[in-house]
């Protein structure tokens, strides 16, 4: 892109970034060869596992994660686990053929193993159980022999070798020796990317599935299935709430609409179809005219389905147009998330100042945003920038690490240096009406008052 923009052959740039979906499991011998296929945070086998886990360390262990992955190989007796020398995510290994350094990112490390935010790294108590959990195998490993290492944002994690770079440009024009920031996972760069890193904000992706993202001022008070417990790329603890469905079904829909005006002869585009639909929405009614509807497209971890089953269902009665239709399926794809999240507000008592909604569904301007707000009852913002994914996120950890002032948290630098003056919408709503004004992160509270207040 640089040679084709700027005529330029790019041999260095400043500092490189990887980021890859979180979770999984890839297991490696000690002469580098993959023992296993890749283990996907799809590939959900290690319910066993998963459960003997969260009650061994008393912290729940999604079936995602990699030690639930390695423990169910574990127990299945799978014979490739006593050769195993090296387990990691896929970041994790794309960092390794880089640097030859076995790091990752504390928050792509969250989804590996328990992390303790008092010491940025795995909890020992539970490094220990988990050993003596499978002492009677002898394996010639310990855990902590065959995870990576932890860093923090702004660690280095590494220089691009020859053999990395080779990899990178078969040109041979690329240099080695260009730093790297540890890698992250999708969850730990989408943070990144919209600026929800300090405490007390959050981000929610919303997509054909859907997590919400809330960094925590404590720990939880107990152990909830339905919650995930991850960290920022700082360390910070994040409450993680991933459910499998969100948008599957409503797009389903929309799709019969398409065809439908296909029958007639009309042309809508994809933006115009959907941007039409989803502005009806708002003019349904409070309570969607009593139509009901549960998008279940896939099982639903959170709410206990192991299959999917969708459904719509009226009474005679109920005010049946399509205004409270594209309503009632806007509101049920955020329906397994809310369950979620109000176990954090309303029973943890968990305080956000602001959610930032990115992903898919906030595409049309200020419908996604509406329906979130008054789906968790928090102030809802979305950015300009909020279309940017994870390889942007990434990118903003990497020049974090090369351009910090000493002593500079990313919470400092992301809102003084990249966020600053960043133009967005924020959507409050009150019992009594709803706000819509201009949103700047670099705005004080007492100034987001006033302007609530004018």
């Amino acid at each position: 892109d640089v040679k084709e923009k700027y005529d330029i052959t790019l041999t260095r740039v400043g500092a490189i970034g990887f980021s890859a979906m979180m979770h999984g499991y890839m297991a490696f011998d000690k002469a580098g060869n993959l023992l296993v296929p890749f283990r996907t945070w799809r590939n959900n086998i290690t319910e066993e596992a998963s459960e003997k886990l969260t009650d061994l360390f008393g912290f729940h262990i999604p079936q995602r994660w990699t030690i639930a992955h390695l423990y169910q190989a574990i127990l299945n007796g799978e014979p490739h686990v006593a050769d195993i020398d090296y387990v990691t995510t896929l970041a994790g290994y794309i960092q390794w053929k880089m640097t030859g350094e076995r790091v990752v990112g504390i928050g792509e490390a969250s989804g590996i193993f328990p992390i303790d935010s008092e010491t940025n790294t795995y909890f020992a108590d539970m490094i220990a159980k988990f050993d003596e959990a499978v002492a009677d195998k002898a394996y010639s490993w310990k855990a902590l022999d065959v995870l990576p290492h932890v860093l923090t944002a702004g660690d280095n994690a590494g220089v691009l070798t020859k053999e990395g770079a080779a990899l990178l440009d078969m040109s041979g024009n690329l240099e080695a020796g260009i730093p790297l920031c540890p890698p992250e996972g999708d969850a730990g760069t989408g943070m990144a990317a919209t600026n929800s890193v300090r405490v007390r904000t959050g981000n929610v992706s919303a997509g054909t599935s859907v997590f919400a993202m809330i960094v925590l001022e404590k720990n939880l008070s107990k152990v909830y299935p339905e919650i995930d417990m991850v960290t920022t790329p700082s360390g910070h603890p994040v409450a993680m709430v991933h459910c499998q469905n969100c948008t599957s079904d409503l797009n389903a829909w929309v799709n019969l609409f398409r065809e439908f005006a296909q029958t007639f002869g009309m042309e809508i585009s994809t933006n115009d179809l959907f941007g039409k639909l989803y502005n009806k929405a708002l003019e349904g009614d409070a309570d969607c005219g009593g139509l009901l509807a549960y998008n279940y497209f896939s099982g639903e971890h959170v709410t206990g389905f192991n299959e999917g089953r969708t459904v719509f269902a009226r009474t005679p009665d109920a005010i049946f147009n399509l205004a409270n239709f594209m309503r009632v399926n806007l509101f049920t794809s955020l329906g397994a998330l809310k369950v979620g999240l109000d176990i954090l507000m309303k029973e943890e008592h968990v305080q956000v100042d602001q959610i930032l909604g990115h992903g898919g569904l906030f595409k049309t301007k200020g419908v996604g945003q509406k329906i979130l707000a008054g789906a968790i009852d928090a102030p809802v913002s979305v950015m300009e920038t909020a279309g940017e994914g994870g390889a942007w996120g990434i990118a903003l950890l990497a020049s974090y690490m090369i351009n910090k002032e000493e002593n500079e948290t990313l919470e400092d630098y992301l809102d003084a240096k990249v966020f600053a003056g960043n133009a967005g919408t924020r959507w409050i709503r009150t019992r009594q009406t709803s706000l819509d004004l201009k949103y700047s992160p670099s705005a004080t509270k007492k100034a987001c008052r006033l302007s609530v207040q004018q």
